[in-house]
């Protein structure tokens, strides 16, 4: 096999190497990234749930509490404050959506499905846990889903939801007597769950991928055609020429041609290493017929 199929097979596997290697990893990032924006896209929007809440509980429950004798105005819910902001955010972005799951709710659009009981459960069975990221498929796409523990924490919160006598008049008209009661201090009911779709940053990373990975193969396609150049002007070139006049002098035809260096590297020195091996070679040969 000639040394420039040898070189080339040798830097083929290396770049080969490389650019595997390269994938993986920018791969596992670029996902790891997009995944991480998700995520943060999610916290933020639990974040404005959390701060609806606390502004309805604070500053509209207090202004309407005096009407609530006569006609219950979910309004003054934080819940239903905090469920209402995102379904208005989700006229424009149908693929997120916000949900205060609950195993046992007053008003029956928060009953928790089959996975967020899961998740509800989860919490219910292990107190330490603060909070669960997860991923599931829909049929808009992967999306991630972030979720919190809802605990009764405030005793203000009972006596809407411990026996249908305590609860006010107007919320059982409203809702009926067969739902949202029985719940107790510490008790996890439900969970706040956030979902965000994954679609778009995911494509987002695999075009960056695309994108990196096409550029990674001109280059090294670049720096193979240039390296194979380099070798063959620099090392294939000369030393296949020293090659040629070698064999001539080898079968006595001392005028092939000259071992001319035309450098001070490796192949210069071996050249004139040649040229000297060549005129003892003849001087010797003139004395031997002589």
């Amino acid at each position: 096999m000639k040394l420039i199929w040898k070189f080339n097979l040798v830097l083929l596997g290396i770049f080969a190497l490389g650019f595997l290697v390269a994938g993986y990893v920018s791969y596992k990032a670029l996902q790891a990234n997009a995944r991480e924006e998700v995520l943060q896209h999610a916290r933020i929007m639990m974040e404005a749930a959390l701060a609806t809440r606390t502004y309805t509980a604070a500053q509209v429950k207090p202004l309407l509490d005096t009407q609530m004798q006569y006609k219950f105005l979910p309004q003054t819910v934080p819940a239903y404050a905090a469920t209402e902001q995102f379904n208005e955010l989700r006229k424009k972005h149908p693929d997120y959506n916000y949900k205060e799951a609950t195993l046992n709710p007053t008003n029956p659009r928060d009953r928790a499905a089959d996975w967020e009981a899961d998740v509800v459960n989860v919490f219910r069975s292990t107190s330490t846990t603060t909070e669960i990221v997860g991923e599931r498929d829909t049929p808009t796409g992967r999306t991630l889903y972030l979720s919190r523990p809802i605990q009764i924490k405030n005793a203000a919160c009972l006596p809407c939801h411990t026996t249908v006598e305590a609860a006010p008049k107007t919320m059982v008209d409203l809702y009926g007597p067969a739902n949202g009661f029985g719940w107790k201090m510490d008790e996890i009911i439900g969970a706040q769950i956030v979902s965000v779709p994954m679609t778009v940053p995911i494509e987002r990373a695999n075009k960056t991928f695309t994108a990196f990975m096409g550029s990674l193969a001109a280059v090294f396609i670049a720096i193979f055609v240039l390296l194979n150049v380099m070798l063959y002007t620099l090392v294939i070139r000369r030393v296949t020429n020293l090659a040629g006049i070698a064999d001539e002098v080898s079968l006595g035809r001392f005028d092939a041609g000259e071992f001319k260096a035309t450098s001070r590297d490796e192949i210069g020195v071996l050249t004139e290493a040649m040229g000297r091996m060549k005129a003892s070679l003849v001087q010797a040969m003139k004395m031997l017929e002589g």
